[in-house]
């Protein structure tokens, strides 16, 4: 036996016979790191870019509206093909698992570079559908552009972190994720203020760092380190192989997708009251997605695990894995939305000095800090509907939060209520979120308990 299916077979033990916790927190961990990097970096953006003005702080929210749609993409091609190949490894399948990442890249790239072309085409329009103001336009013009110019590289690094979570992976990863995330931050400063290039500076920043990530993720794909093998003769571009990728990735595309739909949505309702509150909105989604992103990092971690152990039809160790996670994330979710809901006005007065944006920004903040606790049912829910290849209940349940609750309330109740209204749209969402998938969460252990139940009656039979 060569090396490469020794750790194969290693690899394979790893996702199925190690103990649940333990290997949930091991994939986890690095994931929540990664997201943690990201949106550090986001983070960053905001406050370098709020160094140029009100105007740029806002530019970088209706940018990030456009890095959803590319997250969207990545997310779609990645968490698609990664469930397919986590459940052909647990088959034992490798063939299938090299056929699905080798289609699934080539799938991820053309697809951007259709957004790319078109996008630089009408990059105006596009700044204006996402929200851009005439003041906030010429900022989010040069943004956008560096952004558009480095979507396929975008992509398809969100393609490869995903399929190297898959995998059971997830370290890898977050290393070439992180790598691209820290030298955006160091680059920021530089390219911005020493070399004089302002709001051109944070998006160069941004499509080089994206650049090196790619061809670090790439690289581990090209010399051996992964289990599964990108291959041009194993490319299959054909209906059947699309449509599998497409449709278990569509909850993915649906939940970055809608990201985008309803930061555009928030950006036109929050432009009645300014720059500043489209500021101040936009500071409070950097602060909360740092919550979500160790609700998601967590979420993740279950993922691979189920998908193996789906294909591998270990219906006992799915359940477990599904409890402790989402045991785990109520936890987390409640300790971090406590530290930050309790000090919100300090908190958004780090991105920005503006005392009408700091007004606008805290009460939104504490709202949704309040309501966290609701997230990780319905998000777990879908997450292992997904990982099970089951699109369709994986794809009703991501487009609650910012879709089926989110767009009428955000069109309802700032008409109704004022500023007050778009401060309190999102943590409304998730509450009626919450209620409409809980009967999904009894359905799910009702299912594994059936399957436990007849595994058991096999085995004494």
């Amino acid at each position: 036996m060569d090396q490469n299916q020794n750790n194969q077979q290693k690899q394979y033990a790893k996702m199925l016979k190690t103990p649940v916790p333990r290997l949930i927190v091991t994939l986890a961990v690095p994931t929540i790191i990664s997201m943690m990097i990201s949106s550090v970096y986001n983070a960053a953006d905001t406050y370098f870019v709020g160094r140029l003005g009100t105007s740029a702080s806002a530019a970088t929210g209706i940018v990030f509206a456009l890095m959803a749609v590319l997250q969207a993409v990545g997310f779609m091609c990645g968490h698609g093909s990664g469930s397919i190949i986590a459940r052909a490894l647990g088959k034992k399948d490798r063939e299938a698992a090299n056929v699905t990442v080798s289609t699934g890249i080539v799938l991820v790239v053309m697809i951007t570079l259709a957004i790319t072309v078109l996008g630089l085409i009408f990059v105006d329009p596009l700044m204006r559908l996402l929200g851009a103001t005439p003041t906030i336009l010429p900022y989010a013009r040069i943004y956008g552009r560096c952004i558009l110019a480095s979507a396929p590289f975008i992509t398809a690094s969100f393609f490869m972190n995903n399929v190297l979570r898959y995998e059971g992976r997830a370290a890898l990863g977050t290393f070439g994720i992180s790598v691209g995330a820290l030298l955006n931050i160091a680059g920021d400063p530089f390219l911005m203020f020493h070399c004089r290039l302002g709001i051109f500076g944070a998006g160069l920043s941004t499509a080089l760092s994206q650049v090196i990530a790619f061809a670090l993720l790439l690289s581990f794909f090209l010399t051996g380190k992964t289990t599964t093998r990108f291959s041009a003769s194993r490319v299959r571009l054909k209906r059947p192989v699309v449509l599998e990728i497409v449709t278990v990735g569509m909850p993915s595309l649906c939940r970055q997708g809608l990201n985008t739909v309803s930061t555009l949505f928030l950006n036109l309702a929050a432009a009645g009251w300014g720059d500043a509150a489209i500021s101040a909105m936009s500071i409070v989604s950097r602060i909360t997605f740092l919550i979500l992103a160790v609700i998601i990092g967590i979420g993740q971690g279950l993922q691979p695990v189920s998908a193996f152990s789906y294909g591998a039809k270990c219906w006992k160790r799915l359940k477990q894995a599904y409890v402790f996670t989402l045991s785990l994330s109520l936890a987390v979710a409640a300790v971090l939305s406590l530290l930050i809901g309790t000090h919100a006005a300090f908190t958004v007065s780090q991105f920005i000095s503006d005392p009408k944006v700091i007004r606008i920004a805290s009460p939104a903040l504490i709202y949704q800090c309040c309501v966290f606790v609701l997230i990780p049912p319905f998000m777990m829910t879908n997450m292992l509907y997904q990982s099970a290849g089951i699109a369709g209940k994986a794809t009703f349940l991501t487009l609650l939060r910012n879709g089926l609750c989110f767009i009428p309330l955000i069109l309802i109740l700032p008409r109704t209520l004022g500023l007050p209204g778009v401060q309190a749209a999102q943590p409304l969402a998730d509450t009626l979120s919450f209620l409409l998938a809980l009967p999904f969460l009894v359905s799910v252990l009702r299912h594994l308990n059936r399957h436990i139940a007849e595994s058991e009656r096999e085995k004494s039979a």
